[in-house]
């Protein structure tokens, strides 16, 4: 066998795969519940600029993972806390970019100092050190799906609940508080349940790639469409596409998920972006591009 043979083997291996696939019900159950949370709020993370915000989420989210790892305590609730301490002084900081981004750059190196220092302290394995930060659901097992899920459903409840207002906010903050949408409180409001989406992602690609959920698959559908209804649908679509496409790509191989989920979301991105600069190009084609992303 050469090099290269041995890599792909590496890469893909789908020997006793029918076998592989009854031992991860779980975990394509959760898949699909983090792709429809993920792909819905990442609309609005589009819509008010938040890219950076989720990846400063996503670093407190992995301390306080690995801080529940160290403590041997639930790790989906210590990721949850930690996402929750970053997004409620996020929500704190405004929705201007000018006020919350230099303490999100603050946040960001902290968080995963943190995360270092405990994984550093943790004696366990080190697969579960490293699935924190590149994900592991393959592995998820019935408690974790039960938080998972129920966490998902608050998530997806408090999402429909403000959606009509929120996207009104996020199109013309100025027009929406003139007409007294409480704009300051909604954004303080979706910051708390962006910060429970990115803690449930974490679970999936792990701290570091977790942008791949919460903001390709969004990008990805306002490339091609900038109406509200299929908006939010593609987007959904996308990332349950990546997640579930990663989970069983990633399946019979020894690499951790995300290189696989990532890959998935981005070729979907890729592709989208393509079509839509193909739409504009048209002749005759109307020249109001989808959101920038």
């Amino acid at each position: 066998m050469t090099l290269a043979d041995g890599i792909w083997q590496q890469i893909f291996n789908f020997d006793n795969y029918g076998e592989l696939l009854a031992l991860v019900r779980n975990s394509l159950v959760a898949g699909a519940a983090l792709g429809l949370i993920g792909g819905l709020a990442g609309v609005f993370v589009i819509m008010r600029d938040l890219p950076f915000a989720v990846h400063g989420i996503s670093e407190l989210s992995f301390a306080g993972a690995s801080a529940a790892l160290l403590l041997e305590a639930n790790v989906v609730a210590g990721s949850i806390v930690g996402s929750l301490v970053a997004a409620g002084a996020i929500g704190v900081l405004g929705a201007r970019a000018r006020d919350r981004n230099p303490a999100i750059g603050i946040l960001m190196p902290f968080g995963l100092g943190l995360g270092v220092l405990f994984l550093a302290l943790y004696k366990g394995r080190a697969a579960n050190k490293f699935g924190l930060l590149t994900g592991q659901i393959v592995a998820v097992d019935t408690p974790q799906t039960t938080w998972l899920l129920s966490t998902s459903a608050v998530v997806l409840v408090a999402l429909v609940m403000m959606w009509r207002p929120l996207s009104f906010a996020s199109a013309d903050p100025d027009v929406a508080e003139a007409r007294g949408v409480p704009v300051r409180g909604l954004s303080f409001a979706f910051m708390i349940v962006l910060g429970l989406a990115v803690a449930l992602s974490v679970q999936v690609v792990g701290a570091l790639l977790v942008l791949t959920l919460v903001v390709t698959p969004a990008a990805a559908a306002a490339r091609v469409t900038t109406s509200p209804v299929l908006l939010p649908l593609l987007s959904t679509v996308f990332a349950v596409i990546s997640i579930e496409g990663g989970i069983l790509l990633a399946l019979g191989s020894s690499i951790p998920i995300s290189p696989y989920v990532t890959t998935v979301s981005f070729t979907i991105y890729a592709a989208c972006r393509l079509a839509g600069t193909y739409r504009t190009r048209r002749p005759g084609a109307r020249r109001t591009a989808p959101q920038p992303a």
